[in-house]
């Protein structure tokens, strides 16, 4: 099975024409599985259960570990035997994470750094000191934010316009179409040539090691699940080609796009069915 590269983009899988199911589903986190920084809904950890229990789930995303536990684990109450089936990858893929449950049966931490690809102090003192000096001189530096607007997250560096605790509506209304992201990632890329610079979230620049992004995580998990890229589904809300979702789609990888979790909701609870079905089916035969 070959690799497809972003110069075949065009020819990228939808998951709708896709005749194979897969045998690992990918999911971003923020508006995909639960609404941004906020706690993954009952209806969608239902719906996650589900399929953990047809299939390996991944998710990706650009967040820390602790935003996996606080928006996901916390709520998805699943079995050792599920979360067995979970793959963890926050900050795109720099670090990677499965669960190892404890002798005492504790399945709320045990969870397992597998990999990590970090970026070195150097990096993250220029990094800060170039977003800071390039957001406050294109006057995108708020000074009133909801917690911190740079964050060190070990593999990458996060700059968050509006603080990372912002709410959802002020975070929505600061870029709705995305420019300012794109011009604060076009002013600061040129001084940090060793790295990645990128659009994230709704409010946030992303910095990683050169060539870190969804895709780079997607290539990372086929190494180490054996499973191909043809064999997995991307499920995101940002497939869009300015989206952070979209070197998924670029590398080849069938994908399905949503506009929210309540579309995440029916899409999986339907796709969960028909790979139980699949099973009976391969049983009976």
């Amino acid at each position: 099975m070959s690799e497809t590269t972003p110069e075949s983009t065009a020819a990228a899988v939808e998951a709708d024409d896709a005749t194979q199911l897969p045998a690992l589903v990918a999911f971003d986190l923020d508006d995909t599985l639960a609404p941004s920084k906020t706690a993954m809904p009952e209806p969608m950890a239902v719906a996650l259960r589900l399929l953990l229990d047809q299939a390996q789930v991944c998710i990706i995303s650009g967040g820390q570990i602790k935003q996996f536990r606080d928006q996901v684990l916390a709520h998805l109450g699943a079995t050792s035997e599920e979360l067995s089936r979970l793959h963890l990858m926050p900050t795109c893929g720099t670090r990677y994470y499965t669960h190892a449950p404890a002798a005492t049966g504790d399945t709320e931490d045990d969870w397992t750094l597998v990999y990590s690809n970090d970026l070195s102090p150097a990096q993250i003192e220029e990094g800060f000191a170039v977003v800071e000096r390039e957001a406050r001189r294109l006057g995108l530096w708020e000074e009133e934010t909801w917690g911190p607007v740079l964050e060190d997250r070990g593999s990458q560096i996060t700059f968050s316009a509006l603080g990372q605790e912002a709410p959802i509506d002020a975070k929505r209304a600061w870029d709705p179409t995305g420019e300012k992201k794109a011009m604060l990632r076009d002013a600061v890329a040129p001084y940090l040539s060793e790295l990645e610079v990128r659009s994230g979230g709704s409010t946030s620049v992303d910095i990683t090691l050169k060539g870190v992004d969804k895709a780079y995580g997607m290539r990372r998990l086929t190494e180490v699940t054996g499973i191909s890229l043809d064999d997995m589904l991307f499920v995101g809300d940002r497939l869009d080609p300015d989206g952070n979702d979209y070197p998924v789609k670029a590398l080849g990888v069938a994908c399905h796009a949503v506009g929210g979790w309540q579309d995440t909701v029916t899409f999986v609870t339907e796709l969960a069915a028909r790979l139980a079905a699949q099973r009976l089916s391969t049983q009976e035969a």
